[in-house]
């Protein structure tokens, strides 16, 4: 009987921490910063990135561009484990963003293509507050 009661405490915790920790990695919210692109050829160009992104539960929508103005609509996001795969289509050019969430900062890449040609980007943006 002890031991039932200890792994139902333990289970009990257990199901409380992975709570908290849930809420912790809420990603809902703007979130601005620097969006560095690679070329096919090489050459970099500095540019801004700029996320308004909702979470419901693991499912992550919102937009995303180079800056308020200019935005595009998630086609498909979440968040696993602080992972956050995003897609947009972005005037015919398709974005798959691979972020990660750390705090009130979320880096990564994201891999850009159409039109024949692609390009890679390094993004590090925190929550605008």
């Amino acid at each position: 009987m002890r031991t039932l009661l200890s792994i139902t405490l333990a289970l009990g915790l257990l199901a409380a921490f992975t709570l908290t920790a849930a809420a912790d990695t809420d990603v809902t919210g703007t979130w601005s910063g620097s969006f560095k692109i690679t070329g096919p050829n090489g050459e970099t160009n500095d540019s801004t990135s700029y996320m308004v992104l909702k979470q419901n539960g693991s499912e992550i929508t919102g937009t995303a561009g180079p800056n308020e103005s200019e935005q595009y609509q998630i086609t498909k996001g979440k968040i696993e484990g602080g992972k956050i795969p995003l897609e947009t289509d972005a005037e015919g050019h398709s974005v798959k963003f691979d972020l990660v969430l750390a705090g009130d900062r979320i880096t990564g890449e994201a891999n850009l293509s159409g039109n024949g040609a692609t390009a890679k980007a390094k993004l590090d943006l925190t929550r605008v507050k």
